[in-house]
Order: C-alpha cells, then structure tokens, then sequence
C-alpha cells in the first residue's frame, strides 16, 4: 500500500508537503481487523486515530441501534484521542476486512517536534473535522 499516496488523498492530511507526509508515514503503525471485530468500544481509553486503507468500519454508539457512521477507505476515526485523553464516545467495529493506519498521541507529538509546520496544519485539519462531526451531530438532534 502507498501510504502517501492515501494519506494526500485525505482531507485530515490536506496542506501537508511531501515531507511531511513521508515524516507521518513512518510513525502510523498498521493495524489489520477481520469482519466483525471490534476496533474500540465505547467507554474504553481513547489510544489515538485511525486511517482507513481498506475496507469499511462502522460506528455505533449504545444509545442508537442502528450504525451512527459508515466510514470506508481514506477515512478515519479516533481522532478526538489525539486532541484529548478522554474515554470513547462510540464504539467501531469493522464491517469487511478492514486494514488500518493508527497515530498514537505519542506519534503526534513526535511529528510535532520533526514538522512544526506540518503539525499546525494536521491540528487544523483534525479541528475541521470535529467541527463538521459536530454539526452533523447537531443536526441529527435536531430531527429526532
């Protein structure tokens, strides 16, 4: 897998030189996950963000029968972890063979220290979307 190739491909990685890419490529560590199990489950310590390189995930949360998300290659979850060391808000588990990208906040913090510019745009970019996710929450509230 080009993992370059799929971190420019996605909007959390948007505005990130090549260099800067190659320095985050070598700190994700790959993950794989058969249909059905459970990446992490709701209420558990958040241990970073996930990419998706293949497959898709589903995202439930206890209050809702019904997945909440369907997310697929290129996109990612976790990512509240990164900005705080909160419990999860939802629980994901893999709806095909999914292979995945983790970044622990370790690994965030070690690519602050090598790309600072590239940090502050990876924080942009982590800030965007949580503020879509959030919108997206507040409209469903708004139509139950």
């Amino acid at each position: 897998m080009d993992r370059v190739a799929l971190l420019s491909g996605s909007p959390l990685f948007e505005m990130l030189s090549n260099q800067e890419l190659d320095a985050v490529c070598a700190l994700l560590v790959p993950r794989e996950i058969p249909a059905g199990g459970v990446i992490f489950a709701e209420g558990g310590l958040g241990d970073g963000l996930y990419l998706i390189a293949s497959g898709e995930v589903e995202v439930f949360q206890t209050a809702h029968r019904d997945p909440i998300a369907t997310l697929s290659t290129g996109e990612c979850f976790g990512e509240m972890a990164l900005v705080d060391k909160e419990y999860r808000s939802a629980t994901v588990r893999a709806r095909t063979d999914v292979q995945l990208l983790h970044l622990s906040p370790e690994g965030l913090a070690e690519f602050r220290k090598v790309e600072k510019d590239g940090f502050a745009f990876l924080v942009m970019n982590i800030a965007r979307m949580l503020s879509v996710r959030l919108r997206e929450a507040n409209l469903r509230l708004s139509q139950a």
